[in-house]
């Protein structure tokens, strides 16, 4: 045997210990793989419950806030009808100002009654 059949038993055992190491790996990644499959299936089935109790707590805590919903856009509503009374009552020219001078003239004609009175 020459040197190129040693040389061909050797390049033989090369690819021999190549294709050998591949396989390995190619092994180790399907292992690999079959266990990602596994914890994402485990992580699903776990978190469907969750999701679950998540759209529950969802939905009850969804009506108190649609009831304060109302009673807040109630409480807007009352508020826009107390300034809207308000500042009418306060126009100028307004009830408010009429009222304030009909007690303004009672005070000063009884000032001045009183007044009458003492010098007489």
């Amino acid at each position: 045997m020459g040197p190129g059949g040693i040389a061909t038993i050797i390049a033989a055992c090369s690819l021999l210990v190549i294709a050998v190491a591949i396989s390995y790996a190619v092994v180790r990644f399907g292992r690999l793989i079959d266990e990602a499959k596994a914890s994402l299936k485990t992580m699903t089935d776990d978190a469907s419950p969750l999701i679950e109790e998540v759209t529950t707590t969802v939905t009850l805590v969804n009506g108190p806030l649609k009831s304060l919903n109302r009673i807040t856009k109630n409480a807007e509503e009352v508020s826009a009808k107390a300034t809207d009374i308000a500042s009418t009552f306060l126009d100028k020219g307004g009830p408010a100002v009429k009222a304030i001078g009909m007690i303004l003239s009672a005070a000063q004609m009884s000032k001045s009654r009183t007044r009458k009175k003492r010098a007489e």
